[in-house]
């Protein structure tokens, strides 16, 4: 039987810090107000390991399954940038292992528990007790989306 803050298992990429992810960068900003004039010279080249990665051998990549983060804009097959490294803080948005499974929620931390609030008004908060298996497994630090 799914409930409704069932999810499937996490899919896990870890990132190639060893070898540069770079692609042409050009020489100036993108107006996202009022055009400017074109630019057509590339003047470097943007590495988006250096770029996403602070902490490579705690950063991993994971695709989003499900639809618990729509309100925030994070749809199923999103790639997220999760560290490992980085501390929680109150409503950091956070992959989380509860009593077996993941999860994808905004954390928020209370005096005597926490709340795993989702994005979406179809899913409920979950609330975290220490009856519960639990731990913040690492904070998302960009979601990657295709438009």
């Amino acid at each position: 039987m799914t409930t409704k803050n069932h999810t499937p298992a996490l899919e896990l990429f870890l990132v190639d810090s060893d070898h540069p992810a770079a692609f042409p960068l050009a020489s100036s900003r993108i107006a996202a107000g009022f055009p400017s004039t074109a630019d057509d010279e590339i003047a470097m080249s943007l590495d988006l390991n250096r770029e996403l990665v602070r902490h490579p051998e705690a950063t991993f990549f994971a695709r989003v399954s499900g639809e618990s983060m729509i309100g925030e804009g994070i749809e199923d097959g999103d790639l997220l940038v999760i560290d490992k490294a980085v501390e929680p803080t109150n409503n950091c948005l956070a992959v989380c292992y509860i009593d077996g499974e993941f999860t994808l929620k905004r954390v928020r931390l209370e005096t005597d528990h926490a709340l795993l609030v989702p994005a979406n008004p179809k899913y409920r908060p979950i609330r975290i007790t220490a009856e519960n298996e639990f731990m913040i497994w690492g904070i998302v630090r960009y979601v990657i989306k295709k438009v």
